[in-house]
């Protein structure tokens, strides 16, 4: 590791080792809260584990409400890193148990806030390691790229493939985001249970602060 990876990795640290609190949840635009940090934004699927890796970042057990029903996630959740950043967890994109107006109004939601955040630096696209990227996921990217907000790949729950599996769905990752406008070059493979890929996204989120 040279010296510029580790001071990278050590800021990331100290930036999620101080106060963390969950700020507010919000369903109307109208509620967001000031725009005095930068954001980061995770989305993903329902159910690709965006809580557990919003607690993994943090330390912290139960800052985000993980569920093993999909869909749980109903507004945009703000997370406040001290003075300097906030997390945004959206709800997942998918599969959900809720009406279809529901679904329909915190997917509005969750585009028009995409669409009109001059905060938001980054947003955090997880992508569940076992399965790639599916339709809905390109569907997010293409969003994504048209309001030219940039996005980075993680995957997520990495500890349940074979390293020879994870590294062809690392190269089918990178092969499918080369050509789109939007996307960070740098994929990260992440683990929630064994801590995988932690640092250097501690050290990614860190660089944006």
């Amino acid at each position: 590791m040279d010296q510029d990876q580790a001071e990278r990795i050590e800021a990331g640290r100290l930036l999620f080792a101080g106060p963390v609190a969950f700020e507010r949840g919000v369903t109307a635009l109208d509620n967001l809260p000031a725009g005095d940090v930068a954001e980061i934004a995770f989305a993903g699927r329902s159910n690709v584990g965006k809580s557990s890796l919003i607690n993994a970042l943090t330390g912290r057990n139960k800052l985000a409400r993980a569920s093993t029903e999909p869909g749980r996630t109903r507004e945009l959740n703000f997370f406040r890193l001290g003075e300097v950043l906030r997390l945004v967890d959206l709800p997942g994109f998918g599969y959900a148990k809720a009406p279809k107006t529901e679904i329909a109004r915190w997917s509005a939601l969750t585009r028009d806030y995409l669409r009109g955040r001059p905060e938001l630096k980054r947003v955090i696209l997880l992508v569940d390691a076992r399965h790639g990227l599916k339709p809905h996921d390109k569907d997010v990217m293409e969003i994504l790229d048209t309001v030219a907000v940039i996005y980075q790949v993680v995957l997520t729950k990495a500890d349940k493939l074979k390293a020879t599996e994870l590294t062809e769905t690392l190269a089918a990752t990178q092969a499918a985001i080369a050509k789109r406008p939007a996307a960070h070059p740098i994929i990260i493979a992440t683990s929630s249970e064994t801590g995988l890929g932690i640092e250097a996204l501690r050290a990614e989120i860190a660089a944006l602060a």
